[in-house]
């Protein structure tokens, strides 16, 4: 059966849903046997440490790179069609968030798509930390936060659809895939001094494949269906809040989101129990709770004003190689470092490196 045919069964909404779904199941598979997490690799880097959850961020983000960029390149999709380069962009909610976004990360001990893989192990903590950040992520777009979410957005937007970082540093055609090439390179350098098992590796690949899964179907669909489809792939900053929706409202609409987020949980979920991992687990404190919650909610306003996640932005973003996505990812690294640093870096032994890249698991 051919796409148009599974279309006219489905309809465009229920194709939609299914698409997100077995991106999410691409995710939550690898994102579960890889530990994928930037919040971990960011701590080891502010500890003056290149070890392995730094090799498998590369190589997911170079996988993630490379394929987009190919497919570009090659005429399978069209990025200039992505919201992230045919719109413009805000430069200062790029910037502020990923700040606000980097600090809440680490006080909630990971990200948000990071958070979704451990609660469907099992894991209290990130289930409630994940609700904090779909409420506070709708607050956000549509509610009381959306006033101050527009004001800082709207203090610097780029004139024009967002340029193009590639275009900026008059780099030749290929430049992307020469890039993708030269972080790939580095993650396995950085993974073969740390004996990285090879078929980590390979999940932490799929991580990035997953990106590309995601940015093929999104962009079929918007070539086949009738109403518009935004042409994008794995994020986890609108997904949560528009899954919270469906659920509480009396006319739910499905689409790539509302698919996305139970591919990743029952894919997360399916995966840690044939491993074994499968837990319950919860908070030792009051004050660790406080502290998780606080980051939730700091990381959904973050993510929304920045226009994406450590995912949506950090990667699926800056796959396009828009200014914005890579100014995002920036922030989010240097915050997330220096609130290490402020906050849980005080000791410099390896066990206290160990225990603090461990994020909540």
């Amino acid at each position: 059966m051919d796409i148009i045919s599974l279309a006219e069964r489905l309809g465009d909404p229920g194709l939609a849903a299914m698409a997100g779904l077995v991106t999410g199941i691409v995710f939550g598979l690898s994102a579960e046997q890889s530990r994928f997490c930037l919040r971990a690799a960011a701590v080891e880097v502010a500890r003056g440490q290149l070890g392995p959850r730094l090799s498998v961020w590369l190589l997911t983000f170079s996988t993630a790179l490379l394929w987009t960029q190919a497919m570009d390149r090659f005429g399978v999709i069209d990025l200039g069609t992505s919201r992230w380069l045919a719109s413009p962009g805000t430069v200062s909610g790029a910037i502020l968030g990923g700040l606000i976004f980097g600090v809440g990360m680490i006080l909630a001990r990971g990200c948000p798509g990071r958070l979704l893989v451990l609660g469907a192990t099992g894991n209290l903590r990130a289930i409630l930390s994940g609700l904090v950040f779909a409420v506070i992520g709708q607050m956000t777009l549509h509610g009381a936060l959306s006033p101050l979410r527009q004001a800082i957005s709207g203090g610097w937007v780029t004139a024009g659809p967002t340029p193009s970082l590639l275009a900026e540093m008059r780099m030749p055609d290929g430049g992307g895939l020469a890039l993708a090439a030269l972080f790939a390179l580095g993650a396995l350098v950085i993974a073969a001094r740390n004996r990285v098992a090879p078929l980590t590796l390979v999940f932490g690949s799929g991580v990035g494949f997953a990106v590309a899964v995601g940015w093929v179907l999104s962009y079929t669909l918007s070539r086949i269906s009738f109403d518009p489809v935004p042409v994008g792939s794995l994020t986890f900053s609108g997904p949560s809040a528009d899954t919270l929706m469906f659920v509480l409202s009396d006319s739910p609409v499905l689409d790539f989101d509302v698919g996305l987020v139970p591919g990743v949980a029952l894919a997360a979920f399916a995966s840690a129990w044939l491993s074994g991992r499968l837990k319950w687990q919860g908070w030792h404190s009051a004050e660790a709770m406080r502290r998780y919650l606080l980051g939730a909610g700091l990381m959904a306003f973050g993510a929304m004003t920045a226009g994406g996640c450590t995912i949506g932005a950090g990667v699926t973003g800056a796959s396009t190689f828009a200014v914005t996505a890579w100014l995002a990812l920036t922030s989010m690294w240097i915050a997330a470092m220096v609130t290490d640093r402020v906050f849980d870096n005080r000791r410099q032994a390896p066990a206290g490196l160990a225990s603090a890249a461990s994020f909540g698991d």
